[in-house]
């Protein structure tokens, strides 16, 4: 069906590739094996799209943001495998203002309507549930789960395996594991449902239960509870690294 769209003579297109009808595809894009462009998809570059990627109607990849301070620069996008972009997703490009780069990993859900803005950074094997979104600079880690109408500030880093609830906002950096919900956000618990689909026995849920219990129920300071934190990880082979990780590396604040 590539006859009832645009595609830009200098953009690059695997040919295992499937572009259905009325698709936009601009300047500096490149698209790999095994993309499926439903119908009505427009890409714009520079755009980097590796294979396996199914795009589904009204998503918009690649277009420029409206940040004021952004003046039509060549940044980028780059996306991996085998992720799903639904009905009227929204993928920016990054500005000068930082890394110039706005980057998806591999194996990503984005549901209808969800919206990744400029200079984002999301990991892999994440699911964003419909109009979810994400201000500029946000760093998303790997197994996250945002629910429906999460909103997530600008410059917010969400760590491994958190998972949020129905429409959550979000202005703090939450840690790895850390189940969240309600606006303002709260933390409510360990995504205990999400660590045992993902292969986390018992024992690895319970020291990590308590972590949680240490950051959140103890009443310590924050210079307190990652003392004790970092006791309990000594004590249990690094188990706790990624949460630790996620809690120091914080420049916002973690939710508390």
């Amino acid at each position: 069906m590539k006859e009832f769209s645009y595609i830009h003579p200098n953009a690059k297109i695997s040919s295992s590739a499937e572009i259905g009808p009325f698709c936009y595809i601009g300047e500096d894009v490149e698209i790999g094996d095994n993309c499926q462009l439903l119908s009505h998809v427009i890409i714009k570059g520079p755009t980097k799209i590796n294979s396996g990627n199914t795009f589904y109607q009204f998503s918009t990849i690649g277009e420029g943001t409206p940040d004021k301070k952004f003046k039509g620069e060549k940044t980028t996008l780059f996306i991996g495998r085998d992720n799903i972009f639904r009905e009227g997703v929204t993928i920016h490009r990054g500005t000068i203002q930082d890394e110039g780069e706005t980057s998806i990993g591999d194996n990503n859900l984005f549901m209808a309507y969800t919206h990744v803005a400029h200079d984002c950074r999301v990991g892999s094997h994440n699911v964003m549930a419909n109009n979810a979104g994400l201000a500029g600079h946000v760093h998303i880690g790997n197994h996250v789960t945002l629910g429906g109408y999460t909103l997530v500030h600008q410059f917010c880093k969400i760590g491994d395996f958190a998972f949020t609830g129905l429409n959550t906002v979000i202005t703090m950096d939450v840690p790895a594991y850390v189940k969240i919900a309600a606006n303002p956000a709260r933390p409510i618990g360990l995504n205990t449902v999400g660590l045992q689909r993902h292969g986390f026995d018992d024992s690895k849920i319970n020291i990590l239960k308590k972590a949680y219990r240490g950051l959140y129920r103890k009443g310590y300071s924050l210079k307190e509870a990652i003392n004790y934190l970092e006791d309990l990880n000594q004590g249990h082979s690094g188990l706790l690294d990624t949460f630790l990780h996620s809690v120091k590396s914080s420049e916002r604040g973690i939710l508390r």
